[in-house]
């Protein structure tokens, strides 16, 4: 089993692969990367990058689903 680093998803403590990316937490939670806008340590993380944006021990992350409608 390889090392884990621990960072927080919306509020809530995880661990995660050492190595993990933003992608790969995104993927976690939803399907569609399209309707989503991430967010780490307080700076938006472009959607071009999130399979390089790795993610490192403390890390704060936020993933926010955007809702279309009227």
């Amino acid at each position: 089993m390889g090392k884990e680093v621990n960072v927080t998803v919306n509020g809530e403590a995880r661990e995660v692969d050492d190595g993990a990316t933003i992608g790969s937490i995104v993927d976690s939670i939803t399907h569609d990367r399209t309707r989503v806008a991430v967010e780490r340590n307080l700076e938006i993380v472009p959607r071009a990058t999130y399979d390089e944006a790795g993610v490192a021990d403390g890390d704060v992350v936020e993933v926010v689903t955007l809702v279309g409608g009227g």
